[in-house]
């Protein structure tokens, strides 16, 4: 196994029964997240683990090569259109990654289905990249103005253990960095796969907003409690 991504860890309470993996955008780093912990109001939740992990160092074309955390490569390619096409190999990568995480997650004594995958742009990219492909269910998969990459791929890839799993997609309507019609069009995609898929929109551009907030604090109750290990 390769070298495991630095992390940031939160635990609600002692003895936690479920973990959230929760990926941030491209730029910041594990911290961008944590304030969301508090703004959630999980208060009567099971105990939660949050991991917010550190993306690796790697230079981004885009930005001119300038080294940053980063999830995959970005080049002015992967940008054209509303169906952008994502570097595989950075891609296939994180997802290795964040499969380590959760590894180590079930050998700390988690339930692979009490381990929720989420992220917000790149970071849900890699989430629903990472999550539609693991082979043992999972609780649920948050993706955050985002979209599915390497979407070709999906259907021989696809795992039938997360087939019935919960996903969580929200996007703004003004985003002018992953387009709306990206997000909404993966969100069809993932539909007509047989997904269940808990779609919402904002008039905001590439962020995350208040009311967004609260309806990730409800689905995230009724997915924690809808799993039968808790």
């Amino acid at each position: 196994m390769s070298k495991l991504l630095d992390t940031i860890e939160i635990e609600t309470a002692p003895n936690p029964t479920v973990s959230i993996i929760w990926m941030h955008g491209l730029g910041a780093d594990g911290n961008d997240f944590v304030p969301m912990v508090r703004e959630l109001e999980l208060t009567g939740m099971p105990s939660i683990r949050f991991v917010f992990p550190h993306a690796p160092m790697q230079p981004v074309t885009i930005n001119n090569g300038y080294v940053m955390r980063a999830w995959y490569d970005v080049s002015l390619a992967d940008l054209e259109g509303n169906s952008r096409r994502a570097d595989e190999k950075g891609v296939r990568a994180s997802q290795t990654a964040i499969g380590s995480l959760i590894e180590r997650e079930i050998a700390r004594g988690m339930a692979s289905e009490n381990i929720v995958l989420a992220g917000f742009s790149q970071g849900g990219a890699v989430a629903l990249q990472t999550g539609l492909r693991w082979p043992q269910r999972l609780a649920g998969i948050m993706a955050l103005s985002t979209y599915v990459p390497l979407a070709e791929s999906l259907p021989q890839e696809a795992a039938a253990g997360n087939a019935k799993t919960p996903i969580f997609m929200a996007h703004g309507t003004h985003d002018p960095v992953v387009p709306y019609a990206m997000g909404s069009g993966s969100r069809e995609l993932l539909g007509k796969m047989g997904y269940t898929v808990e779609w919402h929109d904002y008039p905001m551009q590439h962020a995350v907003c208040l009311e967004e907030v609260r309806d990730i604090s409800a689905w995230l109750r009724k997915t924690i409690c809808a799993s039968p290990r808790i």
